[in-house]
């Protein structure tokens, strides 16, 4: 418990005035928001941005944390993740419905989609392998993308 700066009269936590003399208390500083990134490796971090239909998660946390602001391929990693969440979602909310209507979403849409988690899944695998796999069209928006904010990064 904290003590008064003028009299010594015991004061509250978080009192701002002093009950005896009427002071103001010195205001205590919070303790900044710990990294929810801090004990994971760029390796891991790079990997998680992979799992399947959560990745995507990883990778906006990743990618929005100053702990891997500098490391191009670790961004490199979570933005490639993410756009491969964005194909699923593609798959899932746009063709799958426009297909519907001419007939032919029965055998095409549970095809991509088995192709986009089979791609995930060897991503993961690549990936916490340390083996650096740039997809055809994705690993292109996703190394412009890093390239974008400056890291200077090529694959």
């Amino acid at each position: 418990m904290p003590f008064c700066t003028n009299c010594g009269t015991a004061v509250g936590d978080r009192v701002a005035f002093c009950q005896n003399c009427g002071r103001p208390q010195p205001v205590t500083a919070v303790p900044p928001a710990a990294d929810p990134l801090n004990g994971i490796s760029g390796e891991t971090a790079s990997t998680l941005c992979y799992i399947p239909w959560v990745g995507w998660i990883v990778s906006l946390v990743v990618l929005s944390t100053n702990r891997f602001r500098g490391d191009g391929l670790v961004r490199f990693h979570a933005f490639q993740g993410m756009y491969l969440a964005v194909a699923w979602m593609i798959v899932d909310i746009a063709l799958e419905p426009s297909l519907r209507i001419s007939g032919i979403s029965r055998s095409i849409v549970p095809l991509l989609k088995l192709g986009i988690v089979g791609t995930w899944v060897f991503m993961l695998i690549r990936t916490n392998a340390k083996q650096l796999v740039r997809l055809p069209v994705i690993g292109e928006m996703a190394e412009r993308s890093v390239n974008e904010q400056g890291n200077g990064w090529k694959t």
